[in-house]
């Protein structure tokens, strides 16, 4: 079996499962379809007697006039309860996908989204989904429309074999062409949405970094780039195009031979007298009416290998196992007491490397370091020493590759990650705030929260004065990121948000570098007041802001090189002079 082909059953097999979940739905679907078409099919049979009985006979007209409005109006009712259900279920499968997709994006370890594309992960969430669900609209009226098939076959030959045949004798043909169709359309639509999600990508990486575009002046960069994937994209749709010019017309053009032969086969049966006028209306009513449901069965099953091919995209991530997990049997975190402090955290012997192309970068090679409750220590390295990463660590977005890391005693792979995550709380370099008020930023943690405690949490953070200068004050909706607002007002947002959420362990993760020098003793003061009485790791380059800590340690060569305050570093420690000269001047060019 060729890797496409099974592409293409992995794909079907996705989509019936899914569609399994509805099954009772959307068989009420098909049951109301059916309705459907009784009333559909009865309509050119009234005709029929209509003429014979109505015209010929002089029957009465109105008769059989309200009657055959009777059953276009029935047809009608049901036609639109059918595509109601269609569009509901639709609607719903699209909704139970994204939401299951959605939890599975956020659930999937840090390491996934460093290697994922952004643009492929919102081309999976938005478009992949949208060609399920215009498949799932079309199943009820798609099986309707094959009863009606079967119906007016049925009908045919019963009125008249030989004609029937005739007329009939190109249907085998549209389904080999249907079948044809759907195995060349295949990977053709796939490379579309292949195309698409790369184009979605150069599209997202654009909106988030324009300034940095428009700094360099590099718009023209990135109009390039979006040109080849547009040019990309144009011409995979018409291979795809190609391929539906060739198909589609033979799939239209097959049922209207029929009615050639019924016009000249008919004609002369009702000139023979072997068929009455009101029979060859009917009879040509009914091969119409197989046009546009063969025509639909083609193009359903385009819809089908396109929603085939989408969920094997969108399985892809859903099929992802997480790395990074709750343990089978989760600990609990001991509680607070005042015989018991907590915030211990420690360090055992941790190696850790990432994973850079094919490549391992060691990181941290066999790092030991115990940090007491309510102690604040400050980790010095240079560039690319891991300091960040001991934050990343402690969160639990990788696991070491050997070594243990601890929370007060308690081993970060035997707990919860929720339960982690709410105990470490971290203030990042490079703050991100929602597009959202002041108010919900800062009580992101903990939505449910009185206003009473978010203007506390500002106060402390040295936030609530440039709050209140804003034009609604809390209320102020903030633009995307938080661009609106200076980095050190943004920082104390997220300061502030720390504060809120109050965790055992605060991670201050370079929190002062985008910080006017000039406005850093304001941060310092918040910062100060945060750590006071919390277990704090300040990850810093700035003395003023090392200095806040108990305690400093040099991080060289991934292991603690050396310990101390601050000032007796400074002074026994040639590499911790030398460590933070070069952050300075890296500063300060």
């Amino acid at each position: 079996m060729s890797e496409e082909n099974g592409s293409t059953r992995e794909g079907w097999k996705l989509l019936i499962a899914t569609l399994r979940l509805q099954q009772k739905a959307l068989i009420g679907g098909a049951c109301v379809g059916l309705l459907w078409t009784l009333g559909k099919v009865s309509v050119p049979q009234l005709t029929k007697l209509a003429i014979d009985r109505g015209i010929k006979k002089n029957g009465s007209l109105l008769f059989w006039t309200l009657l055959i409005l009777t059953a276009a109006v029935i047809a009608g009712f049901f036609a639109a309860w059918r595509r109601y259900i269609a569009f509901r279920e639709s609607r719903l499968s699209e909704s139970m996908l994204r939401e299951r997709l959605f939890a599975q994006i956020q659930g999937l370890h840090v390491g996934f989204h460093d290697r994922s594309q952004t643009g492929q992960l919102m081309s999976r969430s938005s478009s992949d989904l949208q060609q399920v669900q215009g498949f799932v609209v079309n199943i009820p009226i798609f099986v309707s429309q094959i009863t009606m098939v079967i119906g007016v076959v049925i009908i045919l030959f019963l009125s008249d074999p030989m004609l029937a045949a005739v007329s009939l004798f190109p249907l085998p043909f549209i389904n080999f062409s249907a079948r044809s169709f759907s195995n060349k359309i295949h990977p053709a639509v796939l490379a579309v949405q292949q195309e698409q999600a790369q184009l979605a990508n150069v599209v997202e990486e654009t909106v988030s970094g324009v300034r940095v575009i428009k700094g360099f002046g590099a718009e023209a960069v990135q109009q390039e780039k979006l040109n080849k994937e547009a040019n990309d994209i144009r011409r995979e749709s018409m291979r795809a195009a190609r391929i539906r010019s060739r198909f589609l017309p033979a799939i239209d053009l097959l049922p209207s031979l029929g009615l050639v032969a019924v016009l000249g086969l008919g004609g002369h049966r009702v000139i023979n007298g072997d068929m009455s006028l009101g029979g060859l209306v009917a009879f040509n009513t009914y091969l119409t009416m197989l046009i546009w449901p063969m025509r639909n069965i083609g193009m359903t099953v385009a819809f089908g290998q396109r929603a085939a091919a989408a969920l094997v995209r969108v399985n892809e991530i859903l099929s992802e196992v997480p790395a990074i997990q709750d343990a089978p049997h989760p600990a609990a975190l001991p509680q607070a007491g005042l015989a018991q402090p907590v915030g211990a955290v420690s360090f055992d012997n941790v190696r850790f490397s990432y994973e850079v192309g094919h490549t391992d970068v060691r990181v941290l090679d066999g790092l030991s370091i115990d940090i007491q409750p309510g102690e604040s220590v400050a980790i010095v390295g240079a560039t690319g020493s891991g300091k960040s990463t001991i934050a990343r660590l402690l969160l639990r977005f990788y696991d070491p590759q050997s070594g243990s890391i601890s929370l007060d005693g308690v081993k970060l792979k035997d707990l919860r990650l929720s339960d982690l995550r709410r105990s470490v709380g971290v203030v990042f370099e490079d703050t991100l705030l929602f597009h959202d008020t002041v108010s919900a930023n800062i009580a992101f943690a903990k939505p449910g929260i009185g206003s009473d405690v978010v203007e506390r949490a500002a106060k402390l953070a040295g936030a609530h004065d440039f709050i209140m200068q804003l034009p609604e004050q809390y209320d102020t909706v903030l633009g995307e990121r938080g661009f609106s607002l200076s980095g050190g007002q943004r920082q104390r947002i997220a300061i502030a948000r720390a504060i809120v959420a109050d965790p055992r362990v605060l991670v201050l993760d370079d929190a002062t570098s985008a910080v006017d020098p000039t406005k850093e003793h304001e941060i310092r003061d918040a910062l100060a007041t945060v750590m006071r009485g919390r277990t704090t790791l300040v990850i810093a380059h700035r003395p003023a802001t090392i200095e806040l800590a108990d305690r400093a340690v040099l991080l060289d060569n991934g292991v603690i090189a050396a310990s101390g305050t601050h000032k007796e570093l400074l002074e026994t420690n040639s590499r911790y002079r030398e460590v933070l000269a070069a952050m300075e001047s890296k500063a300060a060019n």
